[in-house]
C-alpha cells in the first residue's frame, strides 16, 4: 500500500460516523435527502437546521432507530442498515426529554442506567464514583432525582448518558430550559468528555453554542448546506456587519431593508445592527443611505460577524431560492 493510500486508509478508520447520501423518506415527505457527512474521533460536532429541517430524524438513523430510505454509512464502526443494535449498545443519547426516574435518588438512577448500558458488575461501583466525582454530583447522590433544579438534572442525564463510557455520544437539544449558568456548566463538561477521546454530535438552537463546536453541519428542508469550523462556514457567507447608532431606528430599519446588499437588519434599542453582503462596507452604505433619507447617524463601529449570522443569512437564501426570487 502507498503512503497515500495509507493515509487515506488511516483517515477513513478515524471516522466515528461517516454517511453517503442519508437519506429518509415518510410517504411524500422526503425529511432527509442525500446527507453526506464525517465525523471525527474526539470532535464536537454541531447539527443546526430551524424547526423541521430534518435534524431528529438524522440522529435516529445515526443512532439506528430509524432505517433509512436510501443510502447508508458507517457509525462507531458499524453498518447503519445492518448492525443497528450494534450501534445502540456502543453510543450514549441524551435529549432534553432524557428520562430520569424522578422517585429514585440520584445513586439509584445512575446504577439503573449502569445496568441498562451493560456495565460489567465488577466495575460498576467504581465507575459509579467516578461519574459522581467527575459530574459534581457526589454532594447529591441520595437526592431524589425530582427534586433537583433542572440544570441538577441535567447532570444526571448526562452522567447516565455516559456512565458506560460510550465512544460516541448524541445530544438532542441538551440544554433547552436550561439557566445561562447551568449552560456553561454542561458545556464545561462536554468539552471534558471530547478531551478524552469521546465524540459528540449535538443539535442545538442557541448560536452561541455552535461556535463552541469544533465543527458543524447546517441542514435546511432535509438537505445539507454547509459543513466546516464556525469560522470556516462564517467566512464562506462573505458577511459584513457594522453597529449604527441612529435617530428614527424604525424607520432606519426600513431604509436599510431595501437595499440590496444589505442581508439583514436587527433592532438592539436605538442601535441597529447591519449585515451586507458581497464584502460592502456597511458603515459606508448606511451613512450614505441613511444620509439621503435625512436620518442622522450619530455613531457606526464595525462589529463581528457571528455563526447566526451565517446561519440566518443562509436560511433566507434557501427561501428565497425556493420562491424563485435569488
Amino acid at each position: 500500500m502507498t503512503q497515500a493510500a495509507s493515509s487515506e486508509a488511516a483517515g477513513r478508520r478515524s471516522h466515528v460516523i461517516e454517511t453517503d447520501r442519508l437519506s429518509k423518506r415518510f410517504g411524500d415527505l422526503m425529511a432527509v435527502r442525500d446527507v453526506s457527512l464525517s465525523v471525527d474521533k474526539g470532535e464536537i460536532f454541531g447539527v443546526l437546521g430551524p424547526n423541521g429541517a430534518g435534524k431528529p430524524t438524522t440522529i435516529r438513523m445515526l443512532c439506528g432507530i430509524l432505517d433509512p430510505t436510501g443510502g447508508g454509512g458507517r457509525v462507531v464502526g458499524c453498518d447503519i442498515r445492518t448492525e443497528a443494535e450494534k450501534i445502540k449498545q456502543r453510543i450514549g443519547y441524551m435529549t432534553q426529554r432524557f428520562s430520569l426516574y424522578e422517585d429514585l435518588s440520584v445513586e439509584e438512577n445512575l446504577r439503573f442506567y449502569a445496568g441498562i448500558y451493560g456495565v460489567p458488575s465488577d466495575r460498576r461501583n467504581a465507575r459509579l464514583e467516578e461519574v459522581l466525582a467527575s459530574t459534581g454530583l457526589g454532594s447529591r447522590r441520595r437526592q431524589l432525582a425530582g427534586t433537583l433544579s433542572g440544570g441538577w438534572k441535567q447532570r444526571v442525564a448526562l452522567a447516565s448518558a455516559t456512565i458506560h463510557q460510550p465512544p460516541l455520544l448524541f445530544l438532542d437539544e441538551p440544554t433547552a430550559g436550561v439557566d445561562p449558568v447551568s449552560r456553561r456548566e454542561f458545556w464545561d463538561q462536554i468539552h471534558r468528555i471530547s478531551s478524552q477521546g469521546t465524540t459528540v454530535l449535538l443539535t442545538t438552537h442557541y448560536m452561541d453554542e455552535a461556535e463552541r463546536c469544533h465543527r458543524l453541519a447546517f441542514i435546511f428542508s432535509g438537505v445539507l448546506l454547509d459543513t466546516g469550523t464556525p469560522d470556516e462556514i462564517v467566512e464562506r457567507r462573505h458577511l459584513r456587519i457594522a453597529e449604527i447608532d441612529v435617530d428614527r431606528a424604525t424607520e432606519a430599519a426600513d431604509v436599510l431593508r431595501a437595499q440590496g446588499d444589505v442581508d439583514e437588519v436587527s433592532h438592539f434599542g436605538s442601535t441597529l445592527r447591519v449585515a451586507t453582503r458581497n464584502g460592502i462596507d456597511p458603515e459606508a452604505l448606511s451613512r450614505t443611505v441613511l444620509g439621503e433619507h435625512g436620518i442622522l447617524v450619530r455613531r457606526t463601529r464595525p462589529g463581528r460577524t457571528t455563526v447566526e449570522d451565517a446561519f440566518v443569512s443562509m436560511v433566507r437564501a434557501e427561501e428565497l431560492g425556493k420562491r424563485g426570487l435569488s
